[in-house]
């Protein structure tokens, strides 16, 4: 087991310590476990901590249930994603308020192909449910390598969730609360289901009650893992247009489908239309054209193999390196590696990256696609 496990998750249970200030106190300190080692004077003097916050971190009680979380997590197979982890969804790891830590259950793949969040009322009318079933359907005839996004809720969410699974797509389910539960429990069979391609995936610790407060910040996951938001149904002030508003903060693409003018079930997708926030989508068309993905390809082919005839004798070596390192490669390691000179190796990126051959992540990283 990884020795920081404990102090990584007891961050979580710091009170008044959310996910910006423990990333301070780790970029300070250097680890979780130096956080707790540090003494209770040192940390007052901290001037985003303070005497009440030190006194809490040195909480005994604090590691104690840490510790119960590990038993939990070492008995149930759970997978846990730290934010300072390479494993950790680097989609996710670019908003300011991502997740310190992350708790899996399934066959998670969280930076594979598009992710896409479909969201929407707990009340979805007929046509609600019905445009959510038809959208996923055309995405799954469409293209190959994306994964659905949603809450579990009810309506919208679980729709989306069926639907994905019906088409053999993967899914993954982001709850308000940990992994000892599944709210409601009448998708409890369909999350069981869900395990097999996709699985759940929660910042929630166990003995958490899923309150109005959790299922916010479990939308600002959603938004965070999405390359693209779409709402398919929400009244004037349902909770998926405050997913649909963390998606626009953290920049990523929002879609609502439009309702009728009467229609008080689609009010907010108006709303969000007439905003600017959301663009309309009425099909998988138009999504795959506003976001320029590719769609299958009918070639006998192998892709990989026409990609790989038509590169560059940089572009290859690029990749051949980029591919011995599923993590990654930062760009000065990578120049030193190839012994090519900083500023060529820096252009052929940005070429690359536009032909949608590497992806650039968060600290001058690259990775192949």
């Amino acid at each position: 087991m990884n020795p920081q496990l404990r102090y990584q998750i007891a961050l979580n249970y710091i009170e008044h310590i959310g996910p910006v200030r423990a990333k301070q106190l780790l970029s300070y300190f250097g680890s979780a476990e130096a956080i707790f080692k540090e003494s209770t004077q040192s940390l007052a003097k901290l001037p985003s901590i303070g005497p009440e916050r030190a006194a809490a971190i040195k909480k005994k009680e604090v590691l104690e249930r840490a510790d119960q979380e590990i038993t939990f997590i070492e008995k149930k197979n759970i997978k846990t994603y730290f934010f300072t982890d390479a494993s950790y969804p680097y989609r996710l790891k670019e908003c300011a308020d991502a997740p310190l830590m992350l708790y899996g259950s399934g066959n998670l793949h969280l930076d594979a192909g598009h992710f896409i969040a479909i969201v929407g009322t707990r009340k979805p009318t007929d046509r609600g449910k019905a445009n959510t079933e038809r959208l996923i359907k055309e995405l799954g005839e469409r293209m190959n390598n994306i994964t659905i996004i949603s809450g579990l809720a009810y309506g919208i969410d679980i729709c989306a969730h069926r639907a994905a699974l019906e088409s053999g797509i993967p899914t993954i389910g982001i709850p308000a609360h940990g992994l000892d539960t599944i709210y409601p429990s009448t998708h409890r069979n369909t999350a069981a289901q869900m395990l097999e391609r996709g699985g759940i995936l929660t910042e929630f610790c166990t003995r958490t009650i899923p309150d109005a407060g959790n299922f916010v910040r479990r939308n600002r996951i959603i938004a965070g893992l999405s390359d693209a938001v779409i709402v398919v149904e929400s009244k004037e002030k349902g909770g998926s247009l405050i997913t649909a508003n963390y998606a626009n903060g953290y920049n990523r693409d929002v879609f609502a489908f439009p309702g009728r003018p009467e229609d008080k079930e689609s009010a907010g997708c108006n709303q969000l239309i007439k905003r600017n926030i959301a663009a309309l989508i009425e099909n998988a068309d138009d999504l795959i054209q506003y976001m320029n993905w590719d769609l299958i390809t009918q070639s006998k082919k192998p892709i990989q193999t026409q990609l790989f005839e038509e590169l560059t004798d940089m572009e290859r070596r690029i990749l051949e390196q980029l591919r011995s390192h599923s993590d990654g490669l930062h760009i000065n390691e990578l120049a030193l590696s190839m012994q090519v000179p900083f500023s060529n190796i820096s252009a052929e990126l940005v070429t690359m990256e536009f032909k949608g051959l590497v992806r650039a992540l968060p600290g001058s990283i690259y990775r192949a696609v």
